[in-house]
């Protein structure tokens, strides 16, 4: 089966199909003859599970050990649960914060954030969250991606420059230089264009795109 057949039966996204099995979460088989992904019956219901239980909002990771038999599906179902209720009890928070606002009569021009922002303190002291954790993971994964390229590129900068030191001191041909001096400047300009892409990923992505299941 192509997986243009298992977007329309399963209803997600071929981007998120791709999501999944970069995750681990499906492995198709691959067609002997062309190469080509060839999906299974046990694929389409591997996915509607995955499907399920996204919607659930149960996190990747914990798909897959309940996919390794690592994690039994109750005992995810029961955290998820309790996860829920917390998230339950944030939103009725924040309801309430915003009636208050309402019932103040707050106008923006002459709202004074400072007795609101004291309150979401006290709130959050008494375990309210209003801080959005779907932000901070993409910070996170953000600033891994750029460490990792940074470090990358000094690494080409330092070849740079002992090729144009090695050619100071031992001079050859120049063309041959120009060779050796245009790889790393080609890579670097390739990591850059993939970190680019990277966090244009990370900001709006499939991996975003696949958190909706």
């Amino acid at each position: 089966m192509k997986i243009n057949e298992v977007e329309q039966q399963v209803g997600i996204t071929k981007k998120n199909i791709r999501f999944y099995e970069q995750q681990g979460l499906l492995n198709p088989k691959r067609n002997m003859e062309n190469g080509y992904r060839d999906y299974m019956q046990e694929d389409i219901t591997e996915l509607k599970k995955i499907k399920l239980l996204r919607k659930l909002s149960l996190p990747i990771e914990e798909i897959r050990k309940i996919q390794h038999g690592n994690l039994l599906l109750e005992d995810a179902l029961q955290r998820q649960l309790i996860v829920l209720e917390r998230e339950k009890i944030n939103l009725q928070e924040t309801s309430r914060l915003c009636h208050s606002l309402m019932e103040d009569r707050c106008k923006y021009p002459s709202l004074t954030p400072d007795e609101y922002l004291e309150r979401m303190v006290e709130m959050e002291k008494e375990g309210t969250k209003f801080t959005n954790v779907g932000q901070n993971d993409i910070i996170r994964r953000k600033r891994g991606s750029i460490i990792a390229a940074i470090v990358f590129i000094m690494f080409m900068v330092f070849l740079l420059c002992t090729l144009i030191w090695g050619y100071l001191t031992d001079p050859i041909p120049l063309w041959m230089l120009g060779v050796f001096v245009l790889v790393p400047i080609v890579m670097i300009m390739a990591v850059i264009v993939s970190l680019t892409q990277r966090i244009k990923e990370i900001e709006g992505g499939e991996e975003d795109v696949a958190r909706k299941y």
